[in-house]
């Protein structure tokens, strides 16, 4: 019995549609970047803003913004003078974490042969006129 193409896409959508809404708010190079220096206890702002080259303040704060929304970061103001501000990871950004480093392993183990794979492919491409 063959499933109909509107079977396989209603299918592919269920199943992605979760881990695509997911994907979209912790995948971004500045999310990641903000989980991993987070992710070994409180960090500051200038901490954060100091770790991850490029950032900018504004970019920064969007970012942490989001990432407490969401439920990864947990925002603690100490009411001291300057005021004092630390994010920590909560219980389910610790799980992420883990993920992405089990994730970064497995770019770090398939470096060279992702890289063997374009060159083999851009050598046998065709030229784009």
């Amino acid at each position: 019995m063959s499933r109909s193409h509107t079977d396989v896409s209603d299918q592919v959508s269920n199943e992605a549609c979760p881990l695509t809404e997911v994907i979209d708010h912790v995948a971004g190079k500045w999310s990641i970047g903000i989980l991993v220096a987070a992710a070994h206890g409180p960090v500051r702002f200038t901490e954060l803003e100091r770790t991850i080259m490029g950032i900018s303040r504004r970019m920064l704060t969007l970012n942490l913004r989001k990432l407490e929304r969401d439920g990864l970061l947990v925002r603690t103001v100490y009411p001291t003078v300057p005021p004092k501000v630390e994010y920590t990871l909560t219980p389910m950004a610790h799980e992420l974490h883990a993920s992405l480093a089990g994730l970064v392993g497995w770019a770090e183990r398939h470096r060279a042969d992702i890289t063997a794979a374009r060159a083999t492919y851009d050598a046998g491409a065709a030229p784009v006129a």
